[in-house]
C-alpha cells in the first residue's frame, strides 16, 4: 500500500471510529484529523468533499464488510433458522464483555440513518441502500429454501429490523443478550 493510500485509510478508519463514538453530527474535521495524524490538506486531498464523503465512505466501506460477513455466515449453514442464528449470535457476541468503543469496528448504522435520514439526502440513500442490500441477501436465503417471494420479502425486512433493534439495545446493555433472544425467537418468525 502506498503512503498515499496509508494516508487515506487513516482518515477512514479515524472517521470511522469516531462516527460511531460521537455520531456524524458531534464528529468534527478537525478530531478526524487529528486521530489520524494526517494533515489537513491530505484530508482534503483524499475527500474533497468533506465530513458528508468521509461519511458516505465509512458507511460503503462498513457495509460491504458486513455484507461479506452475511454471506459468509448464511451460506455455512443450509438450514434458513440455524443459519440466521448463527448470523445474530456472531453478532451478540461482540457486545458481549464490551469494554470500550474500539472494538466496535464498524459505522453504526441505526445511529447514524436517524441522525441525518430527514436533513441529507445523500446520506439517508446510502444508509437505505445498506439496509436494502442485507435485506436482499436475507431474502436469498429464504428463496433458497422454499419461503415465496412475499414471505421471503416480509421477513427479511422483519429481520434486519429485529436486528438493528436487537444492535441497538446490546449496545446500550453492553451485552448481547437483546440479540440473543432474537436468535431464540426466529423459528416462529420463519415458520412457514
Amino acid at each position: 500500500m502506498t503512503n498515499k493510500n496509508q494516508s487515506r485509510e487513516r482518515i477512514l478508519k479515524a472517521a470511522t471510529r469516531l462516527f460511531h463514538l460521537n455520531g456524524y453530527h458531534a464528529t468534527g474535521l478537525n478530531q478526524i484529523i487529528k486521530e489520524s495524524g494526517a494533515p489537513k490538506g491530505s484530508l482534503y486531498h483524499h475527500f474533497p468533499n468533506g465530513k458528508e464523503q468521509l461519511a458516505i465512505e465509512a458507511i460503503q466501506t462498513s457495509a460491504s464488510l458486513i455484507a461479506a460477513e452475511i454471506k459468509e455466515h448464511l451460506n455455512t449453514i443450509a438450514d434458513p433458522i440455524e443459519a440466521f442464528q448463527h448470523h445474530i449470535d456472531v453478532i451478540a457476541k461482540r457486545f458481549d464483555n464490551i469494554e470500550d468503543a474500539d472494538s466496535l469496528t464498524t459505522v453504526p448504522f441505526g445511529l447514524i440513518a436517524s441522525e441525518t435520514a430527514l436533513v441529507n439526502e445523500s446520506m439517508r440513500i446510502v444508509c437505505e441502500d445498506t439496509y436494502l442490500c442485507w435485506e436482499k441477501l436475507y431474502k436469498e436465503k429464504l428463496l433458497a429454501n422454499g419461503y415465496s417471494d412475499e414471505q421471503a420479502t416480509n421477513i427479511s425486512t422483519t429481520l434486519n429490523a429485529l436486528i438493528e433493534g436487537g444492535v441497538t439495545l446490546s449496545l446500550t446493555q453492553k451485552y448481547g443478550g437483546p440479540l440473543y433472544r432474537v436468535g431464540q425467537m426466529l423459528p416462529l418468525l420463519l415458520k412457514k
